[in-house]
């Protein structure tokens, strides 16, 4: 008996060392491939990954499973990872259930190893620079998949529709193509596929999601404000027309005659005429009535300009003819405001600004505007919308107006702190624009997140309270004034739709969408452009104007995607912004933001809503990965 009891012990210790062995050379395989990542992928961040301390307990970004024996996370985002995701290195960790390289600057293809991982659970690349196709092996695990604000093209894989546990799909912002599946997935409880170029039909069983799902397509039918019509249904049986049949002319029709076709022709130029004749006749008249209303004294050069230049114009006449807006709260007129002591505060694109003190201690702000386009009913039309639609926290509010022929006067409350571009740039970037001068105020991260939130808001709120058709059209960092709390307003509202002229100054079209350059005119999309340039302008420190002695316009979102596509370096952000910790991953994420803002395509642009959102949820992004993986856990742990 004794051989045998013998026998079972020599076995079963044979057998757990096997097992040790095994796992061991698992746990080495795994960290073998993860080395071979980091050493391949170049990093801002340094990775204390070292094959001579424990990968489960130390590895920073690394989760082990319970037994330490296996790796089922990854947790890199924000880490400035750069380049191609080299194959046979993350897609050789077998037991990995979530991937989270979100917030990078990763390009070039996904690995077909990755996606298929057979254990593969949550995988989240968004905000990179990921090209090509999704590959059409995916692991069937998958719960959450976030592709979005890539750069992935061609159709959606049909063979999404068999991933069975899938509950969230994100694939807004990139290049997808084509129709869009009819995954009918039980489990799905997101879906966005905004800002692509999908087309055709939304699919009948995704049209329970809302409409902001699949925004920025070309989707013929199938949004709750656009639904399928019968030019996506099959024939119907009637004799009767429908507009997907086709017309066949009725034999009886008969053609008409040439006599009667000439008789038509002759008539209707007859008509064209007489009416060219009578608008001729009416505008004549109309431009004699009007005749130097568009005229506007000039300006003496000069530092120390006194009131009656903003004033000059003034008629004698029309001297109490200020006319404030429904819940101003100061009492002046006219007289008292041309009495009072001005200085320059500058000149913008549209005009000049004043900041004067009238006697009782009151400071407003005088905007004197040239080159009007519009006649005084008009003038005064706009004006009342301008006040009505201006009365929000983040727009520096317009209290009264003056208007006459020679002369068109803007009056604003005085804000103390002055604008971003003062601030961020100093006192000498209004002589030389594109320089960093003397007066400049450091500005921390949470500073310009709050800056950037407050004029997103603003802007937000122009578009939406204003109309489908109106914009802002001059927005640029010398534009956004700042409270004592630091919020960003915006400034020059409504100005651009009153003038004559497009500003072509090279310290203007740094702001310019492209489109804006090439059509001469302003759409809210473009706005979403310009507000994406002064996103980079935060984050870079750098003007989009000339600099000193140069009159080229500086391409600011060219430079930056050359160097976060061609030679990644942290050198991309503010160099006063390197010596806050711990805030790169938000840094990153906001140069996301403004990179899709001044995508080059107006549709592949976001909402100033949408831009709202995503500014707001800067710091809350961590909430929609999974709960249950350890990225709270991590937050202790420093990245050397």
């Amino acid at each position: 008996m004794k051989n045998p009891i013998q026998f079972a012990a020599v076995a079963t210790f044979i057998l757990l060392l096997h097992n040790l062995l095994i796992t061991t050379a698992d746990l080495t395989s795994d960290s073998e491939a993860l080395l071979q990542f980091a050493s391949a992928v170049p990093h801002v961040r340094k990775l204390n990954w070292n094959s001579t301390i424990p990968i489960c307990i130390s590895w920073v970004g690394i989760t082990c499973n319970n037994e330490g024996t296996r790796v089922i996370a990854i947790h890199l985002p924000g880490l400035g990872l750069f380049g191609p995701i080299p194959p046979n290195t993350i897609g050789k960790l077998d037991a990995l259930r979530i991937l989270s390289l979100r917030s990078n600057f990763l390009n070039g293809t996904l690995p077909f190893d990755i996606s298929s991982i057979p254990s593969l659970q949550f995988l989240y690349l968004q905000h990179n620079y990921f090209s090509g196709n999704i590959p059409p092996s995916l692991s069937p695990q998958i719960s959450i998949l976030d592709l979005s604000f890539n750069s992935f093209s061609g159709n959606i894989p049909q063979t999404l529709k068999n991933l069975t546990h899938l509950t969230s799909l994100n694939l807004q912002f990139n290049s997808f193509s084509g129709l869009l599946p009819d995954f009918n997935l039980t489990r799905l409880r997101l879906l966005n596929v905004s800002y692509n170029l999908l087309n055709g039909s939304i699919p009948s069983s995704l049209q329970k999601f809302p409409a902001s799902s699949f925004a920025g397509n070309s989707f013929s039918c199938g949004l709750p404000s656009n639904q399928c019509s019968s030019l996506t249904s099959s024939p119907s049986p009637s004799p009767h027309y429908s507009p997907s049949m086709p017309i066949h002319p009725k034999k009886h029709n008969k053609k008409l005659s040439t006599g009667a076709i000439l008789a038509i022709a002759i008539g209707g130029f007859l008509l064209l005429l007489l009416l060219a004749v009578f608008l001729f006749c009416f505008l004549k008249k109309k431009d004699g009535d009007s005749v130097g209303e568009l005229t506007v004294k000039a300006v003496p050069p000069g530092k120390n300009e006194k009131s009656d230049d903003f004033g000059s114009g003034v008629q004698a006449a029309e001297k109490n003819k200020l006319v404030f807006f429904e819940g101003s709260t100061y009492n002046f007129d006219l007289e008292d405001l041309l009495r009072a002591s001005a200085e320059v505060l500058g000149k913008g694109s549209y005009g000049t600004a004043y900041k004067a003190i009238l006697d009782e201690g009151t400071t407003v702000v005088v905007k004197r505007v040239r080159e009007v386009g519009v006649a005084e009913k008009e003038f005064d039309q706009h004006m009342e919308f301008v006040g009505r639609i201006g009365r929000h926290p983040n727009i520096v509010s317009l209290c009264a107006y003056y208007y006459s022929k020679d002369e068109k006067l803007l009056v604003y409350e005085y804000i103390i702190t002055g604008s971003l571009s003062a601030l961020l740039h100093g006192i000498e970037s209004s002589i030389h624009p594109g320089t960093r001068g003397i007066g400049r105020t450091p500005l921390d991260w949470d500073t310009r997140v709050k800056i950037s939130l407050g004029a997103a808001k603003g802007i937000s709120h122009i578009h939406t309270e204003g109309g489908a058709r109106f914009t802002h059209g001059n927005i640029k960092s010398s534009n956004i004034l700042l409270t004592a709390d630091f919020d960003g307003c915006v400034s020059d509202l409504g100005l651009a739709p009153l003038m004559n002229f497009l500003p072509t100054k090279p310290r203007c079209i740094g702001y310019y969408a492209p489109e804006v350059i090439e059509t001469r005119k302003f759409t809210q999309k473009s706005d979403v452009y310009s507000f994406g340039v002064l996103l980079l302008e935060l984050l870079t420190g750098k003007s989009p104007l000339p600099s000193s002695g140069h009159d080229e316009v500086v391409d600011l979102p060219r430079w930056v995607r050359s160097v976060v596509r061609e030679e990644w370096t942290a050198e991309v952000f503010d160099e006063e912004l390197m010596k806050y910790p711990h805030v790169e991953e938000e840094m990153v994420q906001m140069l996301q933001i403004g990179l899709a803002c001044v995508a080059r395509v107006p549709d592949m642009r976001p909402s100033m809503d949408e831009a709202v959102k995503m500014i707001a949820d800067l710091r809350s992004s961590d909430s929609s990965e999974y709960r249950a993986s350890s990225e709270d856990n991590r937050s202790n742990v420093q990245t050397p």
